[in-house]
């Protein structure tokens, strides 16, 4: 593997797409659709709204980065043919591009505050570097508080972006208050999505690293309660999110919405009923993994969905 390839891997480069398919699609199909006909536009929109994006996807790529850095000795046993910290790209240039890219992730973040007035954007991502920073050094070897953390940042994505619409200082029109209502709801629906499926996820993932994250002292759920209680625990966040899918057709299926019910019980529902039966099952390392790239499969098809706003809003 040559520097540029794997750098590429060290960043994780799909996981980035995924970051910026969710930010643009949340613009385009929500915030579009809703205030351009009221003949306003989003309060992050333009030039400010890509340097948005490329700010979320530089930290997020800096946290990768400094995650592989401290996890080396745990990936050699979890994943070793994965990392290339310490093999391909030293462990000094490692750090270097941690702080480079975190750097201009946050001077990205006050550009963008500063021109729009939000200053929560600079607060906030400041605030996710250092909390990435920590997860890689600490957080992620305590019993839940890496699995929150982590559920939190991804949750972040999302709200960003909708909470500009919320805190934007134009209350004179009553259809724009109505609609900034309407976007913190959507917001709220997605963030939490992307806050449960990511529990989900991190916990399965804690299962498939057990055996490298034991070895070095790490309290993980399955280390600490056992890997039983951990399947039990996803179980109950399976059968939460499920619950609150299916009350959300009930109250689609008012407006009429068949293409996004259908779409939704196909491939949100039904596939968290299958990681729900297969779990359970699970034996393997191979198991575990399968189950993971099943839940970040769903967490994709649950950020297209938004695709349906722009047909039915």
């Amino acid at each position: 593997m040559n520097l540029v390839g794997a750098f590429i891997r060290m960043i994780r480069l799909p996981n980035l797409f995924f970051i910026v398919l969710t930010q643009v699609l949340f613009h385009t199909t929500i915030l579009d659709t809703i205030l351009l006909p009221l003949g306003t536009k989003p309060s992050i929109d333009g030039l400010n709204f890509i340097l948005l994006v490329v700010s979320s996807v530089l930290i997020a790529a800096a946290g990768y980065i400094i995650n592989d850095y401290f996890d080396i000795n745990i990936d050699q046993i979890n994943k070793p043919t994965a990392n290339v910290v310490d093999k391909i790209v030293s462990r000094r240039w490692a750090m270097a591009w941690h702080f480079v890219l975190s750097g201009v992730g946050i001077l990205l973040s006050a550009w963008v505050a500063w021109r729009t007035g939000f200053w929560y954007v600079l607060l906030g991502n400041f605030m996710c570097v250092v909390l990435l920073f920590g997860y890689s050094v600490t957080l992620k070897r305590k019993l839940l508080s890496g699995n929150i953390l982590i559920s939190l940042l991804t949750a972040w994505v999302i709200l960003v972006i909708g909470l500009a619409e919320f805190t934007s200082p134009v209350f004179t029109n009553l259809k724009i208050v109505e609609a900034s209502g309407k976007i913190i709801r959507i917001s709220l629906l997605y963030g939490g999505f992307a806050f449960i499926s990511s529990l989900i996820r991190e916990a399965i993932k804690d299962i498939e690293d057990m055996q490298g994250d034991e070895k070095y002292g790490c309290r993980t759920m399955p280390i600490v309660w056992g890997v039983n209680s951990a399947k039990v625990y996803i179980a109950v966040w399976l059968i939460v999110i499920l619950a609150l899918l299916i009350i959300l057709q009930v109250y689609v299926a008012r407006f009429k919405w068949w293409g996004a019910m259908t779409y939704s019980i196909v491939f949100i529902i039904v596939p968290f009923v299958l990681i729900f039966l297969q779990l359970f099952r699970a034996k393997k390392h191979s198991d575990y993994h399968r189950l993971s790239n099943w839940t970040k499969l769903v967490m994709l098809t649950g950020i297209l969905s938004m695709i349906f706003f722009y047909f039915y809003l």
